[in-house]
């Protein structure tokens, strides 16, 4: 029982430093664990209304490297632009004319975090939150995401079709570049259609770059308390799911796969993606670039070969920007739910969430589908959580006689050791016996916890009463009172510890984990306590059943 003792005071100890740590990082200071760069917000410099101009190295000549791409014209003139508004029943987007830019993109039917009045803005050119999807050309003076673009004339809301095109045009170096944007019905999913037109009288071979623009900025509203990733990521048929640091970036020495036919880039943060996926069997060169003071880029370089005078070459894209749900992001592209990442226990996690997703269709209702999918992982672990609950039974039934053989061997160890290993084999009892099952089923929560912790579908989503989003906290703190309550009739179920010290520090626990609770998604304090309740059910049902037998 020193053992299942020793690893609560561990945990309980690694728990208390992680929160520290979170919270260090939350309020801008160095990670314990890890040097991190301390992000400033700085106001973005403007050539043209919202268009970022940063300090780097122009896009001109045929020797473009892929950090190049990421850098605007140094010293363009302001461009007369137009902002174009589309929108859908789930989007509302606008493009600038200068450059052909997403600049801004506004999700319908999701809430900010911070004002739940309005609604979730992705994309953005402000002077505190930079995001931005750009493409152009690259291997001679062609259109480029700095280029003046016309407007072609056509719908500029869904009504009753299901999709609505925006058509942009602009020329140079006698190269003509046509992006046409396609928005479709119910879909977060934009598909970007580039033609390119050789006007000129020579053959000529650029290449087109698909980026992703964006500070390094967490997203406002973040837990203190738990720390989720927001930064670039790559995907690879050979490299598979890699996720990108933006200090790593900066410093130059973030490793990723740079050259491939097939995969995709991508900008991630809590719950959402933003991701280009190029079309597939087609050449890329992968990179990322720091572009200016909190401002980085990650993209695609795809050669479009040689173009002959008078032919068009066209390559198509996806860019998929909205809520990170499995089934859309499945549909897209290999690889892209990877973005809603549970971390190396994937393996467990996937198939709980796909639990998950069966019984809340039968019954509607997210708050529901977790206490039933808690009752289940509960009923699955019932014989693991017998025995262990057997075990600490039969432990606190001979408490009093290791009380007792503490006292008389407290000054002699080796004999106390002696006596105790004689106890348990008279008493059959394992030492360990209440903490290997407990062990094994550790990865299972885990998983679950950042199932829930991950998963979009929550967000915003009721339970009953006062739960009106199972993502935010309980707001009038119901659930983690519940929860401290649990944890204290469990101590109480458990052997009191002979140590005086050890006794208190285990009273202790239920304060400290419901502390760290008031501030946890409601959905992930609804787990806890529903499989508390169930713990204390079965585990006082066992120690009453084997005090009856132990009185006969």
């Amino acid at each position: 029982m020193d053992i299942k003792r020793t690893i609560l005071w561990i945990v309980f100890s690694m728990s208390l430093l992680i929160l520290w740590d979170n919270w260090m990082r939350h309020n801008g200071k160095p990670s314990m664990f890890s040097p991190s760069v301390t992000q400033q917000n700085k106001p973005v410099a403007t050539g043209s209304a919202t268009t970022p101009v940063p300090q780097a190295a122009a896009l001109a000549g045929n020797s473009q490297s892929p950090a190049e791409v990421a850098a605007a014209v140094a010293g363009t003139a302001a461009l007369k632009s137009e902002i174009v508004t589309i929108t859908t029943d789930v989007v509302k987007a606008q493009i600038n004319t200068a450059g052909g830019e997403l600049q801004y993109l506004e999700l319908l039917k999701h809430k900010d975090t911070v004002d739940p009045t309005k609604n979730l803005v992705l994309f953005n050119a402000a002077a505190g939150h930079t995001y931005l999807a750009q493409s152009g050309l690259i291997g001679g003076a062609f259109p480029n995401h700095k280029s003046a673009f016309v407007v072609q004339p056509g719908a500029r809301e869904l009504g009753a079709g299901n999709e609505v095109k925006l058509v942009l045009e602009s020329e140079a170096g006698g190269v003509k570049l046509i992006k046409t944007f396609t928005f479709k019905r119910g879909d977060y999913n934009i598909d970007i259609r580039h033609d390119i037109a050789n006007a000129s009288g020579t053959p000529v071979a650029p290449s087109l770059y698909l980026q992703l623009v964006r500070d390094g900025n967490k997203p406002g509203g973040e837990s203190k308390f738990y720390s989720t990733f927001t930064g670039p990521a790559v995907y690879t048929d050979a490299e598979k799911f890699q996720k990108l640091d933006f200090a790593k970036i900066a410093d130059g020495k973030d490793e990723h796969a740079t050259k491939a036919d097939n995969g995709w880039v991508a900008l991630i943060q809590h719950y959402f993606v933003s991701a280009f996926v190029p079309q597939d069997k087609a050449p890329r060169e992968i990179f990322t670039k720091k572009v200016d003071t909190n401002l980085y880029a990650i993209g695609s370089i795809l050669p479009l070969g040689s173009i002959a005078p008078g032919a068009t070459v066209s390559m198509d894209a996806h860019l998929y920007s909205g809520p990170q749900e499995t089934q859309a992001l499945e549909k897209i592209a290999p690889g892209l739910d990877l973005v809603k990442d549970y971390g190396w226990l994937t393996i467990i996690a996937k198939p709980i969430f796909w639990l998950m997703t069966q019984i809340h269709k039968v019954l509607g209702n997210w708050g529901w589908t977790i206490i039933m999918l808690t009752v289940l992982i509960k009923l699955a672990f019932f014989p693991l959580s017998a025995a262990s609950y057997r075990s600490m039974a039969k432990m606190k039934l001979v408490t009093p006689k290791m009380q007792s053989i503490r006292e008389r061997f407290k000054s002699e160890p080796q004999k106390m050791n002696q006596a105790m290993m004689e106890l348990y084999k008279t008493e059959k009892i394992n030492p360990l016996g209440g903490c290997l099952p407990i062990v094994v089923q550790i990865p299972v929560f885990i998983s679950l916890y950042w199932v829930l912790l991950a998963s979009v579908e929550m967000r915003n989503a009721p339970w009953l009463g006062w739960i009106h989003d199972l993502s935010a906290p309980d707001p009038f703190y119901i659930l983690p009172v519940v929860m401290a309550a649990s944890m204290f009739i469990q101590t109480k179920l458990n052997p009191k510890p002979p140590d005086p010290m050890q006794a208190k520090i285990m009273m202790f626990m239920p304060i400290a984990f419901s502390v760290m609770f008031f501030f946890f998604p409601a959905g992930l304090v609804l787990y806890w306590v529903v499989n508390n309740i169930l713990s204390i059910a079965q585990q006082w049902t066992i120690t009453k059943k084997m005090d009856g037998n132990k009185k006969v």
